[in-house]
């Protein structure tokens, strides 16, 4: 654990990656990163578990979220790095933290690269059923790997647009569902409490729900990596942060109150319920076009997945916790090593569904969800580290800061960890902690016979 006055080290030695992702493009990118198929259909199991108290679950998780953003905002206007969280816990906890948290994060968004890529797969065949799936896997990640290989300013860019796809179907979505409940009697709030009351499944329901809640939101923390290569920083993460929290408010909680205006939580049927709010009030084509979108939104979170876990490794290759060539960069100051063994989730996932058909998927997903939801509990802890050295040392105010800490900080790591804990005693997410704890050990003996032996990382 070292003084706040000390990071320069590590910015230093992550230095070499290019400026050049414009505020207006940060924003695109966190909230792109944040509405995805965990909104589209994962929404479906969330409704299934808690009912129409659903939206409690979502405004409890957007108030984890709030405090997570407000937690990163402030450590990242302090030191915009690509190291971001993973840099900063090994600064102000210790280099076990920082292996620990880049290792977690970067395993579990390289198997969620796996995952979107099989289900990229999966979308093309609404439209193309005889073409096998592998030719849709190979190429869609040469694209995405191809676009992240050109430069920053390119990943930027095409993610700028496919976060705009998804903002503005969520949007239409919204005024169109909005235009149907006005003033229409067979729709409203009447059919929160007509089928089994607003809990239908009492507050457990609603608290697992809060789980499949977490997962949708996750991503918004690509920002504070992204931040490494904005323009200007301390703007942009002030402006997407703000931008950010109060887009997926409107977003994720107007679109579930109105599905749940339109149709009965339990008749929203087996797939989207988004497609099932369409077809109910006739909208032409309501399948293939909610097919589109969730292709689009696979596609963007896939792209995004490769830019953070390049830069993870990168970060870690730099803290030499990896082979050094993953720290190297192109003349486009791009970490192509660090991508292409970032790819290997694509491999892994087309290999293990070839394998495990019924199990690779449940495989991937519970360490990824372990591996995301550790990492956000280390930030919170991380903030409150990071404002009591801070604080200690007499460092000057920043422009932003984390309110009501050190209260809401903590508060953030125990719900984090009462969610954690939580998984372990449903059905659904069982699997979550069983592998992810034995995985976690792992990963503390290969840094204590690989790493600690070796000493700390030159500046």
């Amino acid at each position: 654990m070292q003084g706040p006055e000390g990071f320069e080290s590590i910015a230093r030695r992550e230095a070499g990656l290019q400026r050049r992702l414009t505020a207006g493009q940060m924003s695109m990118i966190a909230i792109g990163g944040a509405i995805g198929t965990g909104l589209f259909l994962g929404s479906r199991f969330a409704i299934g578990f808690a009912g129409p108290s659903v939206l409690l679950s979502y405004a409890i998780g957007g108030f984890i979220t709030l405090l997570l953003m407000g937690c990163l905002a402030e450590m990242t206007v302090a030191h915009p790095t690509s190291g971001s969280f993973g840099a900063y816990a090994e600064h102000y906890i210790g280099p076990l933290a920082g292996f620990l948290v880049r290792y977690a994060y970067w395993s579990c968004v390289v198997l969620a690269v796996g995952t979107e890529v099989t289900a990229v797969a999966e979308y093309m065949k609404f439209w193309f059923a005889d073409v096998p799936p592998w030719v849709w896997t190979l190429g869609f990640a040469a694209l995405l790997v191809g676009i992240n290989a050109m430069s920053v300013k390119a990943f930027g860019t095409a993610e700028y647009w496919f976060s705009t796809i998804k903002v503005s179907a969520i949007v239409a979505f919204i005024l169109m569902g909005a235009y149907v409940v006005w003033g229409n009697p067979q729709y409203g709030v009447r059919h929160y409490t007509e089928h089994g009351g607003f809990f239908p499944n009492g507050l457990w329901g609603m608290w697992v729900a809060v789980i499949v809640s977490i997962f949708s939101y996750l991503s918004v923390e690509m920002i504070a990596v992204a931040a490494g290569e904005a323009e200007e920083p301390e703007r942009a993460v002030r402006q997407a942060f703000r931008a950010t929290m109060l887009r997926l408010a409107l977003f994720y909680l107007l679109s579930l109150a109105l599905i749940l205006a339109i149709v009965p939580w339990d008749q929203t049927g087996s797939g989207s319920p988004f497609v099932t709010v369409m077809e109910t009030v006739g909208v032409p084509g309501a399948a293939a076009v909610i097919n589109f979108i969730v292709l689009v939104a696979a596609v963007s979170a896939m792209n995004s997945q490769l830019y953070i876990t390049t830069r993870m490794m990168f970060s870690l290759a730099r803290a030499g916790h990896a082979p050094a060539a993953m720290g190297r960069l192109s003349r486009n100051g791009i970490p192509v090593y660090a991508l292409l063994i970032s790819s290997a989730g694509i491999a892994v996932a087309t290999v293990l569904n070839a394998l495990y058909p019924e199990s690779s998927f449940t495989l991937m997903m519970s360490i990824a969800m372990f591996g995301a939801m550790f990492t956000w509990m280390m930030i919170f802890i991380t903030h409150y580290c990071f404002r009591r050295q801070r604080d200690r040392a007499g460092a000057a105010r920043l422009s932003v800061r984390m309110p009501g800490f050190p209260l809401l900080t903590l508060l953030g790591a125990a719900l984090m960890a009462a969610i954690l804990v939580s998984t372990w005693f449903t059905g659904a997410f069982h699997m979550t902690l069983a592998f992810g704890v034995p995985f976690l050990l792992l990963l503390v003996v290969l840094y204590k016979v690989f790493i600690a032996r070796r000493g700390a990382p030159a500046a």
